[in-house]
C-alpha cells in the first residue's frame, strides 16, 4: 500500500474520504499526520467539525502507526465482528475475449486502468476495496467504517464507477463496460487469511455470494441491485425490477432492481421519507415558535431560525410542517440541501438547486442549459438577469461569446457571485416573504457557509426568514445576533412516544411488554420510534385482535432495524481506537460502573479513563461521579444493541464469563470488607 493509499484509506476509515485528494494534492502522509494543527486544516478548507475530529483520529493513532517506520504491507489486525455490510460486485465485460485480442501488456494496462477507476469511484464515496480480481473487483461499504447511509453510497459509488469505466477506451478505440451487483446482510468480517503481502480481510456470509450473483445477471453497463439494498434507499434512486432470476446457489428464484439514476428531490427527508408520514406529535412549541418568527418576517423584520438536534430527532419533519403551514400565505419558498458527499464542493448546494431551478437536465446541449438559465433568471427579474455570466460560470456552462469572459480573480469571482447569489433572494424579497431553508448544515461546504453568513447580515429589514437546520457537532458561527433564534430539538417525553406508537399501531393497543420495550430501547428519538415500531408490526410477533395486538409466543429480544443499523455502527466506528471498551460496556449493561469495566477491559488506568472521556465527548455515554466510583450509561438502548450485536458470540460469551467471575469477587471482597467494618466497630463499641 503506498503512502498516499494509507491516508487515503485511514480518512475513510474515520468517515471522511472526501479529504483523501487535499491531503495527497498537499503531501500530507503518515510521518506528517502528527504536525498537523487546526490551523492547518482550516486553510485547507476542512470545516470545524470535520477538523475535530480528524485532529481526534491523529491524537489516537498509536505511536507505532506513525512515522517513515510504519510498516505499510500489513492490513489492520482488527478482531472479527458481526456487521452489516452493503457489499458491492463488479466486473469488467468480456474480459476473456479481451485478453484474447489484445497484446499481455496491452491488456494489463486495460485492467490496470479498469481497476484504478473502480477504486476511485468506491474511496470516494466511503468504501473499502477489499479484493481485486483481475477484470472483477470486491468492496465493502459498513466496513472497516460505517456511515449512516452505506447503501446509498453503495449505489452512488456503482453508477459513478459504470460512467467513468465506459469513458476508458480500449486500444481499439471501444468503450470499456462493466457490470455491477450490490446486496445488503449481516455478515462476520475482520478475520485476516494468507501471508504478507497476499493478506486479505474476509467477509462470511451470504452477501457477497448475492452480490456476485447479481452482477453475473447485470446487463452491461447497469447496477442491479438486491431487495436488501433496495429496502434502506427509500426514493433516492430510479429503478426497475427485473427477474426473476434463477441464480446457482439460491433456491427461489430472485427479484432484482436495475438503478437508472438519482430521483430528484426537495430534500433528503422527502426522498429517504416520500409517503405515509406519521402524524405530527410533540413538536408544536418548536413550531410554533417558528411561525411567530415568521409573522415576524411577514411584517419586514428579517430572522434567522437555527433549529439543532441529534439524527433522528425530526427537524426535517419539523420544517416540511412549517412549509405545509405558510403554504396557503403568500411567500417564496427557496430549499438548499447540503450533502455528505459534497461537503468539500464549493457552492454544492446552491449549484444543485439551480439546476433544478432551471430544469437541466444531464443531456442538454451547453446552449439549452444557458437559455434554460436565462429563462430562470429572467423571470425573477432584469437585474437578476445581468448577472448571467456568473451564473453561467457557477454552473459550468460555456456561453460560447453570448457574453464577456470573466476576466476575474477567483476571490474577485467569488464574492461577485456571494453578492449576484444575495440580490436574486432580495429581489424574490421585493414582492413576497422569502422563506429560505439550508437543511443539513453539518454537511455544508466552505463557500456556501460564508455565502450564507454574508447574506445574513443583510437580511435584518428583509422580509426574509433564513431557517437553518442541522446537528449538534456543527457549530454555528452567527449566535450572538439579534434576529437569531437557537431552537434545541430534544427527545420525546413518554407521553408523546406513546401518542406516536399508538398513531403508528393504527390505533390498536400494544402489548405491555412489546409497548415498554420500544419506549425503553427508542429514548424519545422519533425517527428509532418510527422503525422500530413498524419492524415489530411486520414480524410477525404479533396477531392482530380487532382493537388491539396479541403476541404470538414469548417475547423475544428485539433487533435493531436494518434502517438504523448502519447510523448506530457509524456513532461507534469513529471511534474505532477505544470502541471496544463500548462494545464490553455493552456487555455489561446499558449502564455499567467504572470498577466492573476495569476488571475486564484491556486498558486500566488512565488510558481507561480517556477512553471513557473520549466516549462521553462523543455522546455515546454519559456519567455520574468520579473514577473509580463513577457509573456510565449509553445514550441510547440501541446504541448499545448496536456494539453488543457487533460482537461475535463467542467474544460475547468470553465477556460474560469474565464479567461474572470479577463480579463475583467483587461481592465476595465486598462482603469481607464489611464484616471486617463490623467487627471493628463492635470492638470499639465493646
Amino acid at each position: 500500500m503506498s503512502a498516499n493509499d494509507q491516508v487515503m484509506s485511514w480518512l475513510a476509515g474515520i468517515g471522511l474520504s472526501q479529504y483523501a485528494t487535499v491531503f495527497v494534492e498537499n503531501a500530507i502522509d503518515f510521518e506528517i499526520l502528527p504536525d498537523v494543527t487546526e490551523a492547518d486544516l482550516e486553510k485547507l478548507g476542512v470545516p470545524l467539525g470535520h477538523r475535530k475530529r480528524i485532529l481526534r483520529a491523529i491524537a489516537a493513532l498509536p505511536a507505532a502507526s506513525l512515522g517513515p517506520t510504519h510498516s505499510t504491507t500489513s492490513l489492520p489486525q482488527s478482531k472479527a465482528e458481526r456487521r452489516q455490510v452493503t457489499v458491492l460486485f463488479c466486473d469488467l465485460v468480456g474480459s476473456t475475449a479481451l485478453a484474447v485480442k489484445l497484446d499481455p501488456e496491452d491488456m494489463r494496462e486495460v485492467i490496470r486502468t479498469f481497476q484504478g477507476s473502480c477504486a476511485a469511484a468506491i474511496t470516494h464515496m466511503g468504501g473499502y476495496v477489499a479484493r481485486f480480481m483481475g477484470d472483477g473487483l470486491l468492496a465493502y461499504f459498513g466496513y472497516p467504517q460505517a456511515h449512516e447511509d452505506d447503501a446509498e453510497r453503495a449505489v452512488r459509488a456503482g453508477l459513478d464507477l459504470v460512467a467513468k469505466v465506459n469513458q476508458l477506451l480500449l486500444p481499439t478505440g471501444e468503450s470499456l463496460q462493466v457490470r455491477v451487483g450490490i446486496a445488503t446482510g449481516v455478515v462476520v468480517v475482520g478475520d485476516i487469511i494468507g501471508e504478507e503481502p497476499a493478506q486479505e480481510q474476509v467477509v462470511v456470509g451470504n452477501t457477497p455470494n448475492l452480490a456476485a450473483r447479481l452482477q453475473s445477471v447485470a446487463a452491461p453497463n447497469s447496477t442491479l441491485v438486491a431487495a436488501s439494498t433496495l429496502r434502506l434507499l427509500g426514493d433516492l434512486f430510479v429503478c426497475e425490477q427485473l427477474g426473476p432470476f434463477e441464480l446457482k446457489g439460491i433456491a427461489e428464484p430472485l427479484i432484482a432492481w436495475r438503478v437508472l439514476g438519482e430521483r430528484v428531490a426537495e430534500s433528503r427527508f422527502a426522498a429517504i421519507r416520500p409517503t405515509n408520514l406519521t402524524p405530527f406529535v410533540g413538536r408544536q412549541n418548536e413550531l410554533h415558535q417558528l411561525y411567530d418568527l415568521w409573522k415576524r418576517t411577514e411584517a419586514g423584520k428579517g430572522q434567522v431560525a437555527l433549529l439543532s438536534g441529534e439524527a433522528g430527532i425530526g427537524k426535517s419533519r419539523i420544517t416540511k410542517t412549517l412549509l405545509d403551514r405558510i403554504a396557503r400565505d403568500a411567500n417564496v419558498t427557496i430549499r438548499l440541501q447540503c450533502s455528505p458527499y459534497h461537503n468539500n464542493s464549493p457552492f454544492y448546494p446552491i449549484i444543485t438547486q439551480h439546476e433544478h431551478a432551471a430544469h437541466l437536465g444531464r443531456l442538454d446541449s451547453p446552449e439549452v442549459k444557458l437559455e434554460k438559465l436565462e429563462a430562470l433568471l429572467s423571470r425573477i427579474g432584469s437585474e437578476v438577469l445581468a448577472d448571467a455570466p456568473l451564473y453561467a460560470a457557477l454552473l459550468s456552462i460555456p456561453t460560447a461569446g453570448r457574453y464577456p469572459a470573466l476576466d476575474l480573480t477567483p476571490r474577485r469571482q467569488k464574492d461577485l457571485t456571494i453578492d449576484a447569489l444575495g440580490r436574486q433572494v432580495l429581489t424574490f424579497a421585493r414582492t413576497n416573504p422569502v422563506l429560505f431553508v439550508i437543511e443539513d448544515a453539518h454537511w455544508i461546504d466552505p463557500s456556501t457557509l460564508e455565502a450564507t453568513t454574508r447574506f445574513m447580515e443583510t437580511i435584518k429589514t428583509v422580509p426574509v426568514l433564513l431557517l437553518i437546520t442541522f446537528r449538534p457537532e456543527f457549530a454555528p458561527p452567527w449566535l450572538g445576533q439579534p434576529h437569531v433564534t437557537m431552537i434545541h430539538v430534544d427527545r420525546l417525553g413518554r407521553d408523546k412516544a406513546t401518542a406516536m406508537i399508538h398513531d403508528l399501531a393504527g390505533g390498536k393497543e400494544l402489548p405491555a411488554e412489546v409497548f415498554e420495550a420500544i419506549v425503553s430501547k427508542t429514548d424519545g428519538v422519533p425517527l428509532f420510534i418510527e422503525e422500530l415500531t413498524k419492524m415489530v408490526l411486520e414480524s410477525g410477533l404479533l396477531r392482530n385482535a380487532g382493537d388491539r395486538y396479541l403476541t404470538v409466543g414469548p417475547l423475544p429480544h428485539l433487533a435493531i432495524p436494518t434502517t438504523l443499523y448502519d447510523s448506530l455502527m457509524a456513532r461507534l466506528d469513529r471511534l474505532s481506537p477505544i470502541k471496544e471498551i463500548a462494545q464490553i460496556g455493552a456487555a455489561i449493561g446499558r449502564e455499567f460502573t467504572y470498577r466492573v469495566l476495569a476488571t475486564v477491559a484491556p486498558i486500566s488506568g488512565t488510558a481507561l479513563q480517556s477512553a471513557l472521556d473520549q466516549l462521553i465527548r462523543a455522546g455515546l455515554i454519559f456519567s455520574r461521579g468520579e473514577p473509580p466510583d463513577s457509573t456510565y450509561t449509553f445514550k441510547h438502548a440501541l446504541l448499545q444493541d448496536a456494539a453488543y450485536a457487533s460482537l461475535l458470540r463467542a467474544r460475547r460469551q468470553q465477556l460474560h464469563r469474565h464479567i461474572a467471575m470479577r463480579s463475583k469477587t467483587s461481592s465476595q471482597s465486598c462482603q469481607k470488607y464489611s464484616r471486617s467494618l463490623w467487627r471493628i466497630i463492635w470492638r470499639k463499641r465493646g
